[in-house]
C-alpha cells in the first residue's frame, strides 16, 4: 500500500489549524489540515448552550473575514453564540480554500530512522510530512481535581460537561473555579433560582467596557495584548470576563449580594464536607486592584492623548460585603447545605501522548520558542503566552500562525538550495 507524503501537516482545525493553513498557503507551502471531528468541533459540543464568545465581534475575529450572524442591532459590538463563531470557521475555511480532512484522528507521530520527515499513523492510514504543526490548543484534557471521590454520591462534571440549568438534578450547586466559564456557569444558575455555591481563587477582573470602550479595545491600545511574558506569580491567574446579555462586568462582590454565596479555594474533601482557603477575601481584593489599576490606565490613556471619551463613575462603585465576605465559609457539609451538584471549572491540561519524537520537557509540555520546538521541524500553534498575552485568542494565534508559517518557508528555501546545490565529487 502506497503511503500518502505531505511537505507539512497541520493537526487540529479549529482556531489554530485554520489560521494556520491560510499562511502555509500564501508562503505557498503544501499541506493537509487532518481534524478528528468537525471544523471548530469544540465550540459546539464541548461548551454551554448560552455560550458567547468573551470578546465583541470586531475583536475576536480574523483579519480576513467579519462576523455576519450578529445582533443588527448591536452590531460589531454584539458577542456571537458559540455556534456562530463555528460557523464562521467553516465559512473561513471555505473562504481560504483550505485543505482539511475531517474525521481523521491522529493516532501518533514518530521520527523517520535515517532519513528527514516523520511518519504518522492516523485512523485512516499512514501519511509522511516533512513537517509537523501540532494546532490542537490549550482546551485538550478537562482537569478534574482529586479532592471528591466518584463515590460520594454528588453529581460531578467538568465545565466542558455542562450545558443548561435544567439538565442538573434539583438541589444547590457548588461550581469550584472563578474564571471565566466558572462565572458565567454560576451567574446563569442563580439567575434560573438555584443556590450557588462559588469557590473563588486568583483572578484578574478587568471592567467589561470603561467610558464607551470595550475592555479588549483598553488592552489593545494599553499595549497589554503584546505583553511578551507573564508576571511571576501570575502564570495561572484566570481572568473573569463575560458576553452574556449584552457584555457586564464580572463583579464577585455584587454576585454575593444578589445571593451568591462566595468561598476560598477548594481545598479538601472528608467524610462529606469540603474545606476551602481563608483567602476569599484576599482573593477578591487582588480581583478588585487589578480592575482599578485598568481603570487608572484607562483614564491616564484618556487624558494623555486628549480623547473625547464620557466619565464612568458607575464603573468604581462598590456594594455593602455580603455576610459570606466578611464572614467566610471555611467548611462546608454538602449534604446539609443541599448540594447535589459540583461542576469543576478547573481548567484544561495539555496532552500530547501521540507525539513521540522528543519535543517536550518532564512534564510533558513543550519545549519552544514562539512555536518553533526544540525537535526540528516540530512547531505548535495555540499555546497560551506562545509569544505575548493574546496568542491563544483568535486574532491572537492568527499572527502566531503567521511566524511559524514564515519560519517554515524560511526552512524550505535551505532545504531547497540544498537538493539543488551541486555536490562534491568523491575522493579516489
Amino acid at each position: 500500500m502506497s503511503v500518502e507524503k505531505i511537505d507539512t501537516l497541520v493537526i487540529g482545525a479549529g482556531q489554530a489549524g485554520l489560521a494556520m493553513s491560510e499562511h502555509l498557503g500564501k508562503n505557498g507551502v503544501p499541506h493537509l489540515v487532518l481534524e478528528r471531528h468537525r471544523i471548530a468541533e469544540r465550540w459546539r459540543s464541548e461548551r454551554w448552550d448560552s455560550l458567547v464568545a468573551n470578546g465583541p465581534a470586531w475583536h475576536d475575529r480574523f483579519p480576513g473575514l467579519e462576523f455576519s450572524a450578529v445582533d443588527p442591532k448591536v452590531g460589531p459590538d454584539d458577542f456571537a453564540p458559540k455556534e456562530t463563531v463555528a460557523d464562521y470557521f467553516v465559512a473561513y475555511a471555505d473562504k481560504i480554500a483550505a485543505p482539511i480532512r475531517c474525521g481523521v484522528e491522529v493516532l501518533k507521530v514518530e521520527r523517520n530512522a535515517g532519513r528527514p520527515g516523520f511518519r504518522v499513523e492516523t485512523s485512516t492510514g499512514v501519511i509522511e510530512a516533512d513537517r509537523i504543526v501540532a494546532a490542537t490548543g490549550p482546551f485538550q484534557r478537562p482537569i478534574i481535581p482529586p479532592v471528591v471521590p466518584a463515590d460520594s454520591g454528588i453529581l460531578q462534571m467538568h465545565s466542558t460537561g455542562y450545558r443548561n440549568p435544567d439538565q442538573l438534578p434539583e438541589g444547590a450547586v457548588l461550581v469550584v473555579g472563578a474564571g471565566s466559564s466558572g462565572v458565567q456557569i454560576a451567574e446563569e444558575l442563580l439567575r434560573a433560582g438555584k443556590r450557588v455555591y462559588l469557590s473563588v481563587g486568583p483572578h484578574d477582573r478587568p471592567p467589561r467596557a470603561y467610558r464607551g470602550r470595550d475592555f479588549c479595545w483598553w488592552l489593545g491600545v494599553l499595549g497589554k495584548w503584546d505583553a511578551a511574558a507573564q508576571e511571576p506569580g501570575k502564570e495561572h491567574v484566570t481572568i473573569a470576563v463575560s458576553g452574556a446579555r449584552g457584555g457586564h462586568t464580572i463583579d464577585f462582590r455584587r454576585l454575593a449580594a444578589d445571593g451568591m454565596v462566595l468561598v476560598g479555594k477548594t481545598e479538601s474533601y472528608k467524610d462529606g464536607v469540603v474545606r476551602f482557603a481563608p483567602d476569599l477575601v484576599e482573593n477578591l481584593s487582588q480581583g478588585d486592584a487589578n480592575n482599578r489599576s485598568l481603570l487608572d490606565e484607562a483614564d491616564a490613556y484618556v487624558a494623555r492623548n486628549g480623547l473625547d471619551l464620557p466619565q464612568d463613575p458607575d464603573a468604581r462603585a462598590t456594594v455593602p460585603d455580603a455576610p459570606c465576605v466578611t464572614d467566610p465559609v471555611l467548611s462546608l457539609d454538602l449534604a446539609a447545605a443541599g448540594i447535589t451538584t459540583i461542576i469543576w471549572a478547573t481548567g484544561f491540561a495539555v496532552d500530547y501522548s501521540w507525539m513521540k519524537v522528543d519535543a517536550f520537557d518532564a512534564s510533558g509540555k513543550p519545549k519552544h520558542q514562539r512555536g518553533v520546538s526544540t525537535e526540528p521541524g516540530i512547531y505548535f500553534l495555540g499555546l497560551p503566552w506562545q509569544s505575548r498575552r493574546g496568542s491563544s485568542f483568535i486574532w491572537g494565534v492568527w499572527h502566531d500562525a503567521k511566524y511559524l508559517a514564515d519560519q517554515i518557508a524560511i526552512q524550505r528555501s535551505y532545504m531547497a538550495y540544498h537538493d539543488a546545490a551541486p555536490r562534491a565529487p568523491e575522493k579516489a
